[in-house]
Parts: C-alpha cells; sequence; structure tokens
C-alpha cells in the first residue's frame, strides 16, 4: 500500500461470533457516521459497549452546552482542557474543533476566500489526481456514494480542488481525502472543513504532505527516541531486526489513525489533537505499544513485527474510546511539547545530512 493512502479498516469492533437477530433489530446496520457495518460485527458487545459510552455522552452534553452558553469563543484554560481529554459531544464537535484550533478565526478573517478559490482555472492535473482518489474515499459510508443526496464525494472533491490552489506546494496527495472526509462527516459544510484543514496541515503538522514528507519522516523518527527512553525492550527489537519506523506507522501518522482505529476513538483523539496539537499522535502511539509490549517481544522477523503491530491495533480496549482516551494521558507518562521540539530538531537535523 502506498504510505499516502490506506483502505477503511477497523472502524468498529470486528469478533466473529453468532450474532443473535434480536441484537442486530436493536442495532442500525450503519454507525452514527454513516459507515456500513461488516457481516462478522459484533452487534451484542457494539450495543452494550455504547449503552454505557451513550450515558458518558449525556452527561458531557449537559456540561458543554453550559459551557458554551453564548460564548463567541472557547477559553484555553484547563477546564476546557479537561472538557476536551473527556470527550467533545458530536452536536459540539465542528464549533470547537473550529474555535480551538483558530480555524474560525481564519475563516472569519478570509471571508469569502475558499469560494473564490473554486471560481479560479482549475489545473487540469489537479483535478485529474483527486477525481481519481473521489471513488476510494470511504466506499463503505453510505455518505459518500453517488446515489446519497447530498453525496459528500462533491464536498470532497470541491474542498480538495480548494486547497490545492490554496497550497500549491502541497496541491493534493493521498491519505488527503480520508482526512477531508472525516471532516465533512462531522461538520457537515465545505468552507469549515477547508479551514479546518488548513490548521492541520499548515500549522499542526507542517512539512507532513510536502513533496519531501519531511514533517513526517521526522515525527515516525521522533517517535523511535520516545520508544527508545519509554519502551526500550521494544526499541531494541527493531534495531536487532533493522526494522525502520516508517514501515510500522506511516499510516498512524498520515492519516492520523484513520483505517487504523475505531471511528469513535479517532474522533476522540482529533479532539485532543486540535486542542492540543501533535504531541497527542505521539501519546495515541506509545499506548497502542507500551501496554502491548508482550505481544510484540516474541517477534522473530520483519513480517511478524509488521503483523503484530497491525493486531495491537485491533486490540479489544481500543474500541473502549473513553477507557482509551483516559489511558494517553497515564500510559506514556510525562510528554511534553519542549521535549517534543527537542527531538523533533535533532532527528530532522539527522534526517536532511542522511538525505544530503
Amino acid at each position: 500500500m502506498d504510505q499516502r493512502n490506506g483502505t477503511r479498516s477497523g472502524h468498529q469492533p470486528q469478533l466473529r461470533i453468532n450474532v443473535p437477530s434480536t441484537a442486530r433489530e436493536r442495532v442500525p446496520s450503519v454507525d452514527p457516521y454513516g459507515f456500513e457495518h461488516s457481516v462478522d460485527f459484533d452487534y451484542e458487545s457494539y450495543e452494550e459497549l455504547m449503552s454505557e459510552y451513550l450515558a458518558v455522552l449525556t452527561r458531557r452534553s449537559i456540561k458543554w452546552s453550559k459551557l458554551l452558553q453564548g460564548k463567541p469563543r472557547v477559553d484555553r484554560n484547563l477546564k476546557v482542557k479537561r472538557y476536551v481529554r473527556k470527550g467533545v459531544p458530536n452536536e459540539h464537535r465542528a464549533l470547537v474543533w473550529m474555535m480551538a484550533s483558530g480555524a474560525l478565526e481564519r475563516m472569519e478573517r478570509h471571508s469569502g476566500y475558499y469560494h473564490s478559490l473554486l471560481e479560479l482555472q482549475h489545473d487540469p492535473k489537479l483535478t485529474e489526481t483527486i477525481s481519481t482518489d473521489l471513488h476510494r474515499t470511504f466506499p463503505d459510508n453510505i455518505h459518500f456514494r453517488q446515489s446519497s443526496d447530498p453525496c459528500l464525494q462533491r464536498a470532497l472533491y470541491r474542498v480538495l480542488l480548494a486547497y490545492g490552489h490554496h497550497n500549491p506546494a502541497v496541491g493534493y496527495c493521498q491519505g488527503m481525502n480520508f482526512i477531508a472526509g472525516y471532516l465533512l462527516i462531522i461538520t457537515k459544510d465545505e468552507e469549515r472543513s477547508f479551514w479546518l484543514m488548513d490548521v492541520l496541515l499548515d500549522r499542526i503538522l507542517p512539512d507532513y504532505y510536502t513533496l519531501s514528507m519531511l514533517g513526517l519522516k521526522t515525527d515516525q523518527e521522533v517517535l523511535g527516541e520516545l520508544v527508545k527512553m519509554k519502551i526500550p525492550a521494544v526499541w531494541k527489537l527493531l534495531q536487532d531486526h533493522g526494522v525502520m519506523w516508517t514501515l510500522l506507522v506511516s499510516r498512524w501518522f498520515i492519516c492520523l489513525y484513520i483505517d487504523v482505529l475505531p471511528v469513535e476513538t479517532v474522533l476522540r483523539i482529533w479532539d485532543c489533537l486540535f486542542y492540543e496539537g501533535s504531541k497527542i499522535l505521539f501519546r495515541v502511539a506509545l499506548t497502542l505499544i507500551r501496554p502491548h509490549q508482550a505481544d510484540i517481544l516474541p517477534a522473530q522477523n520483519l513480517p511478524d513485527i509488521c503483523e503484530r503491530f497491525k493486531h495491537i491495533t485491533k486490540a479489544p480496549d481500543v474500541h473502549d474510546c473513553h477507557t482509551f482516551m483516559q489511558k494517553i494521558f497515564q500510559e506514556p507518562g510525562s510528554l511534553s511539547m519542549a521535549t517534543v521540539s527537542k527531538l523533533r530538531g535533532s532527528c530532522r537535523a539527522r534526517i536532511i545530512a542522511e538525505e544530503s
């Protein structure tokens, strides 16, 4: 698979069991975001998990409604940070992402800019590249089918086209379609999705999608350094077998855990990503690796290591998004932005020296 692309998998539990028809009757055939359940979907486990999680969401929704009432902006303070870490209810998610990330300010400062980009004469190469990927974007989501009304494929095309004109140094590359697609599912708005994508690619994840992909390469190496510090046995295993981090985690970073973790877990990760920044990606990676090192360490060769890394992203604990998100702030221990920035500096310098 191209490291900038991916096929959707793992957005819900995939345990193979015999499911009573009564459970199937209670749970809809698609999730709240439009993704169809697979034929081996575990309806009983899902119903049990969601019944508990919906109670959590109800409590969070009441608290968020009080917090946002009459406020034009989300303050950046410990209370809001705590609220974000505990999850943003879906009805408030688009607004909170926009306010917390600075995307709302950018949109208001450049009123009409998004639509002006769509009126430009379009680069045929850009339109062709984007069009080629449209049908590959979430084929198991009912909202991205040509028969749906509205069809998010058309909105996705416009968002990606506008961004390609806005940032010609990046243009379009595979992986961006999944990110823009998720943004459209949540915001239900092209312009907001465009500005959230701009914040992600410009401020939160600079140089991830450029031709050199220096930001992505750097962060993969930073993760390696963090694993060396916090999970040395796993780091040694990879060193002994000459395994590069890009073989294991490029999809984790390039698609921001889309197609890697369940959709509800990904959205909770993005809540924190838009508020706290890119260090969240490292916390998630370390929380996937550290508790499962006993499963990873017996690996005997490169294919075995790769398979075990895939397996840990499908472990039962990743489906309980509320518990998993609590773990990402406990399991890795201390991880400051200063530490990440220092490691980025040294890793970036090493990569540039090796490629020069």
